[in-house]
């Protein structure tokens, strides 16, 4: 049994090492901080996305004349944060930073798993989360190289990912497809033509694919987005991924009264009868 005064030193060395971890995160914030004012002609946003490694890699993009700043927050998710940015000639760019915290890239493995692109996994959440970012850009750039509708890939580093803004000259982003004023036939029609411009030409299953990373812009046009899920179509579960895509999509078309394939058509449409 402990004595009291042995209880009292183990309570006190309990709370002197809080405040020693507590000093270290509050020291550690204030680093930052001074790096994010120093350089606050380049940084507008003040945010726990910026850690340190983060930091390192927006400055680098800064000093290789890839981005001028950031001005501020465009989407916000579980994974990742999107900013709108400028690019060096002052055009908008999107760069989404993939949070290096976030426990949901664990869940994410099957996606990558099969992938013969992304066989060397290393252990490790931040590897993976490299990874993660990586596979969105070669994903996209595949897509955009093969004619479907997705955001252009600029450049990809650790978990930053910089791309094409899909929005207007005011940098307000289109809408996705959940928040869109009007949802028409033609629109079903265009998602699965770029689904099959994504199956037949890039080779690519989305694998995440609903109405929430389906943008639908004032003029009408139709681009997919959101691609760290996607898998080639040779993957073991690309055919699984790919009937929960159409499940999704019609799901959402039918609710607004919209007809639809069912799902041997749809499936025979997207593929080719491949």
């Amino acid at each position: 049994m402990l004595g009291i005064e042995e209880k009292e030193s183990s309570v006190d060395q309990r709370q002197q090492k809080q405040e020693d971890r507590a000093d270290r995160r509050f020291y550690r914030h204030e680093r930052e901080n001074r790096f994010l004012v120093k350089r606050s002609e380049d940084y507008r946003v003040f945010d726990d996305v910026f850690n340190t490694p983060t930091i390192m890699v927006l400055n680098s993009l800064i000093n290789n004349n890839v981005l001028k700043y950031i001005k501020g927050t465009l989407a916000s998710g579980k994974e990742s944060k999107v900013y709108l940015a400028l690019g060096m000639n002052s055009e908008f760019r999107a760069v989404k930073i993939y949070l290096t915290v976030s426990a949901e890239f664990k869940k994410r493995l099957q996606y990558i798993a099969g992938d013969p692109r992304f066989s060397d996994i290393k252990k490790g959440s931040r590897n993976l989360i490299s990874i993660w970012a990586k596979k969105e850009f070669k994903n996209l750039h595949t897509a955009y190289k093969s004619g479907v509708s997705v955001p252009f890939p600029h450049y990809v580093r650790r978990n930053v990912l910089v791309m094409e803004f899909i929005g207007d000259e005011d940098g307000n982003p289109c809408s996705n497809l959940l928040n869109s004023d009007s949802i028409t036939s033609e629109d079903y029609e265009e998602v699965i033509e770029q689904t099959s411009k994504l199956y037949q030409k890039a080779q690519l299953v989305h694998a995440d694919l609903s109405e929430y990373n389906i943008f639908k812009c004032v003029n009408g046009r139709i681009i997919l987005f959101d691609f760290g899920s996607s898998v080639n179509t040779k993957h073991p579960n690309s055919k699984q991924f790919l009937i929960r895509d159409i499940v999704n999509v019609n799901r959402f078309f039918e609710k607004r009264g919209i007809e639809v394939l069912n799902m041997e058509l749809a499936i025979e449409k997207i593929t080719g009868g491949n």
